[in-house]
Order: structure tokens, then sequence, then C-alpha cells
């Protein structure tokens, strides 16, 4: 596999769908030959995160630069000066080291990547069966403000909207049958 075989896997949905999750599993299975696909923040490093293995980190300038030269298949300044992407250089490595790269996405910047290599990316919606149900999964992880979870659903809402454009749609409604599914149609690709 090289720069001209390996393939692209993008899983979007919203926030508490389980698309993390389902990525997680997929990593796992080693006949998928599957690599993670590292993206460049502008963030802060937190304590316990590594450089080039939760991200690159990158201060404002050096990622406006890169975008610049044209060095992100997508990127996105999620609030003012906290920039996100994926650097072509990332995927090219990936793909020299013969692996197959799967992404873990926010669905604009599913959409926008897949933009790039049509041909060789399937895209993954994993749609929750209901807000109902993604509401009570935000509010399980007891990890955010109620204000918080209502930027989040609104957020969802949005996103759902987007599903018709992905490739396929992933319904999460049992775990384990979202992950049986899951790699069914990545196994399938693949070997397409």
């Amino acid at each position: 596999m090289s720069k001209t075989t390996g393939k692209l896997l993008i899983f979007s949905a919203p926030s508490g769908s389980g698309k993390t999750t389902i990525v997680q599993h997929l990593l796992r299975q080693s006949e998928l030959n599957l690599a993670f696909s590292v993206s460049a923040t502008t963030r802060e490093k937190r304590e316990g995160e590594t450089d080039g293995v939760n991200y690159y980190y990158l201060s404002p300038d050096t990622f406006k630069e890169k975008i610049q030269t044209k060095e992100f298949l997508e990127w996105e300044e999620v609030y003012p000066l906290h920039f996100y992407g994926t650097l072509r250089s990332e995927v090219e490595r990936l793909w020299e080291e013969g692996k197959h790269v799967i992404f873990d996405i926010d669905v604009a910047g599913g959409l926008r990547l897949k933009e790039h290599f049509p041909e060789r990316t399937l895209s993954v919606f994993v749609q929750p069966p209901s807000m109902d149900t993604l509401r009570e999964r935000l509010e399980g992880r007891s990890t955010e403000s109620a204000e918080k979870i209502e930027m989040r659903l609104a957020k969802a809402a949005q996103e759902l909207e987007t599903a018709p454009q992905f490739d396929y749609l992933l319904l999460n409604e049992d775990l384990e049958v979202a992950l049986k599914e899951a790699y069914l149609v990545v196994e399938q690709f693949l070997n397409s």
C-alpha cells in the first residue's frame, strides 16, 4: 500500500452519538490495517498529553502559516485563535506506512476532507436513535454543564441535517449491532 492505494475512513456525528467508541473498536481490529489520523491544534497541551500522539500542538502563527501554504486538508477556527485541522503530511505519512487512515472528526471537517479524495474515501455518519437519547447520553457523561449540553444539542440538530451528504448512515441504537455493522461496512469498502 502507498499514497496511491491507501484509503480514508471518516466517522462523523453529533457529540454523544458514539463515533469515538466505534472508531476505537475499529482501530483494535488489526486485520483492517487502520491508523488514526492525529490532528493539529493551537490549544494548550494538557497534562499527560504528548505532541504527535494526542495532537500536533502548533502556535496560532504556525497554524496560520500552514493554512497559507495549503498544508491542511481541512481546518477550522473553533473559537478565536483555537484552530484544529488535518495535515496533509499526516495522511501521507500513514499511507507511506501502508495503513488506511481513519478519522473521528466533526461533521463539517469530515465533509471537507472527503472533497480531497472522493474516490478513496468512505464517509460514515453515526446517528443517534433520537434527540432524547442523545440528551440522555450527554447528561449521563456528567462531564458538562446543562448550558453546554444545550449548546451541543442545538449543534446536533444542525449536524443531523447533513447526514444525507455522507456515504453511509450508521444508526447507533444498540452499540453491539452498530459495531458489527461498522466493521462490515469498512471491511467491504477496503476490499472494493
